[in-house]
């Protein structure tokens, strides 16, 4: 038996798993956990009360191919921000297109003419859809395109809400000292505005340094994978993500996003200092490997670490802490 889902994210050939798990798309791991453990114990093999055999059998496929896959992606930090990365990408998508997209349920053609109110319309509606959404098993799949096409509305509203603004340019006036296409005067031009205070993704970047500042650096680095996403020759965002990469002692990424910030603009102030820290770290490394941090006989002495290897027992990928790069940033005093 084949179950296939066509509407919604899912005609998008986007895996919904909010929608499959009846969630929020901004729902928190406890949630996640929780609505899962619900699911679960009404279509788990050892648990599910239906009762003919057809109905066990759509129960255990809809368990092993869309809700475990899908709590399996949602549960984890690390996929699961990897996920939001695309799914915020998609909801972009969505906007562009949005003049194209036809809704098919009355839910999401409420969502769709809701106001400044949409984020409480959209909860509502994900809250009322989940009530019922495993209740009926040969409605179940049903319910999950439902419930992927009020996401579909919720993201491309919310990511719409700055498309096609644009910034005009101001007036120019006598006092103003610019020159104007009528003026027979020859004066400076104005100097134009740094690109990102006009880039799509100056917000992302703005948000990243926040986290940054506050040694939050996984959430830094969500926000700046999307922004390069955005826009791949924004040589901020390059630069705060190779600060990032390195705060997670990850040399290797942090060295190709600096060298990325510096070939789009090589006054990247954000790139060079991430340079300067790098080129530091690397350079105690190598001191450490030409004998400082050796004895006579060649050997680490005791309490020491090799050179470029990680404490035993602590991560070499540990956010915002130790590791080869650790000292060169303010983080907290333990």
């Amino acid at each position: 038996m084949s179950i296939q889902i066509q509407r919604g994210l899912f005609k998008f050939d986007f895996t919904d798993n909010h929608a499959i798990l009846g969630v929020p798309v901004d729902a928190n791991p406890d949630d996640i956990r929780q609505r899962y453990k619900l699911i679960a114990r009404r279509l788990h093999p050892d648990s599910c009360k239906a009762e003919s055999k057809a109905e066990k059998e759509l129960a255990s496929q809809l368990f092993s191919k869309f809700v475990s896959p899908a709590y399996a992606q949602l549960s984890k930090e690390r996929t699961r921000t990897e996920y939001l990365v695309t799914l915020r990408g998609m909801g972009k998508r969505l906007a562009s297109e949005a003049a194209k997209i036809q809704l098919s349920t009355e839910s999401a053609k409420q969502l769709s003419s809701a106001g400044a109110n949409i984020d409480i319309a959209y909860k509502n509606a994900i809250a009322n859809q989940a009530k019922t959404q495993y209740e009926t098993i040969d409605k179940i799949a049903d319910a999950i395109a439902q419930i992927s096409e009020i996401n579909m509305v919720y993201l491309m509203k919310k990511e719409g809400q700055g498309v096609g603004k644009t910034t005009q340019p101001a007036a120019t006036t006598a006092t103003g000292g610019i020159k104007t296409p009528s003026s027979g005067t020859s004066q400076p031009a104005a100097t134009p505005a740094p690109a990102p205070a006009t880039s799509r993704v100056e917000p992302n970047c703005r948000r990243a340094a926040e986290y940054l500042e506050k040694n939050n650096v996984a959430k830094a680095v969500l926000e700046l994978r999307d922004a390069v996403q955005q826009e791949p020759n924004n040589s901020r965002a390059h630069g705060l993500l190779g600060m990032a990469y390195l705060r997670q002692n990850q040399a290797t990424m942090a060295k190709i996003h600096i060298n990325k910030a510096l070939q789009v603009n090589p006054q990247e102030p954000d790139a060079l200092k991430a340079k300067e820290i790098l080129d530091k770290a690397m350079g105690k490394a190598a001191g450490g490997a030409g004998g400082k941090a050796t004895t006579s006989a060649g050997k680490t002495p005791p309490g020491k670490t090799p050179p470029g290897k990680p404490p035993s027992g602590k991560p070499d990928d540990k956010q915002g802490g130790g590791g080869l790069f650790g000292g060169m940033f303010g983080g907290k005093k333990k």
